[in-house]
């Protein structure tokens, strides 16, 4: 039911098209290889099979890998919008498809714009191959406006979705546990529309209240979804988190001007015009950043207390990922899991 040819069109409008090809300065396979080496040296984590080779893409091309895996990921909405029993019938699922193509299309716009590198994998299709994605023209640009060697922001940005490839090839269940929670993430999804109830005054201050807190994406999340959602960005805010904890130490190593660079990328996200933090956080965005800076906090606090050893603890089962709340509580985490809490600050 979801129009993916709307979807495409509107996505490459938005994502423009620059020019300047897929050139980057740098030899990508060498810089991937140092860090694959690096990465795995200060983490722990040792992959279970080959990361993937590096590819530099223009923004068409990580446009297309991302609406596909998009599409994976919608089938079981499309198919509750095929098999709905609304009471307008056919006319109303096809509109609800094509709101969700224009959704899709102009989300995916918007992030390509923006994007400078991806560990892509499509996590309800586990045949499909994994991609270690580097978007040229978003790193060129970037470099640019940050005032940056283009060279260092590609081996940093590298050195950041290697550790992706690292988490996901050497944490056997981390994967499939994503997978899963996403399932169970779409299983709940109602797409059909209640034609007979209006809302009251609480239910449309509730709404506000939410709409405040992460976005436009609580406003549809019901207290079974919600639960999901908690446990979903508290993984993810532990798997990014943690890729930015990496991504300095060992950029430490081998980038000098790394206190440079990460000044640039700070000042480049609180710099964004208002019209693009508004969309943000219409989005839950905005929720999303916050959730990783908490996840880089959380990393740097236990490593900074127990060593990643202490950290390396969150990937022994899906069972020692911090909750939402320990997030913010380093050593109530590190207590549940057997090792002492953190001293006060």
């Amino acid at each position: 039911m979801i129009d993916w040819g709307v979807a495409e069109r509107i996505a490459s409008g938005v994502a423009g098209t620059p020019s300047g090809g897929t050139a980057l300065a740098g030899d990508l396979a060498a810089l991937t290889a140092r860090a694959s080496e690096r990465v795995v040296a200060y983490t722990g984590l040792r992959p279970a099979r080959a990361i993937p080779a590096p590819e530099a893409v223009d923004r068409r091309t990580w446009l297309g890998l991302n609406l596909r895996s998009m599409r994976t990921t919608m089938e079981p909405i499309e198919a509750k919008l095929r098999g709905g029993d609304s009471p307008l019938g056919m006319p109303l699922r096809a509109a609800g498809g094509l709101l969700l193509a224009a959704e899709i299309g102009g989300l995916t716009g918007y992030l390509a714009q923006r994007v400078l590198g991806q560990y892509e994998l499509v996590l309800l299709d586990p045949a499909s191959p994994e991609r270690l994605l580097f978007v040229a023209p978003n790193l060129r640009e970037a470099a640019r406006r940050l005032d940056v060697r283009e060279a260092d922001l590609v081996a940093w940005v590298g050195i950041h979705e290697v550790t992706h490839a690292v988490q996901f090839t050497g944490v056997p269940w981390l994967r499939e546990h994503l997978a899963g929670e996403l399932r169970a993430l779409l299983e709940t999804v109602d797409v059909k529309l209640d034609l007979g109830k209006l809302p009251t005054l609480d239910d449309l201050r509730g709404a506000l209240d939410r709409f405040r807190d992460g976005g436009l994406v609580t406003l549809v999340a019901g207290p079974e979804r919600m639960a999901i959602l908690d446990r979903v960005q508290a993984t993810m805010a532990v798997v990014e988190g943690h890729a930015e904890h990496v991504m300095d130490a060992v950029g430490e190593e081998l980038l000098p001007s790394l206190p440079e660079l990460r000044e640039a990328l700070d000042r480049r996200r609180r710099e964004k015009p208002p019209a693009v933090k508004l969309l943000e956080r219409l989005i839950g965005l905005e929720l999303k950043m916050r959730q990783y800076e908490q996840g880089r906090e959380f990393c740097d606090a236990v490593v900074d207390r127990g060593g990643m050893a202490a950290l390396n603890r969150v990937w022994t089962s899906p069972e020692a990922l911090p909750t939402l709340d320990e997030l913010g509580a380093p050593g109530t985490w590190l207590a549940r899991v057997g090792a002492s809490p953190l001293p006060p600050a």
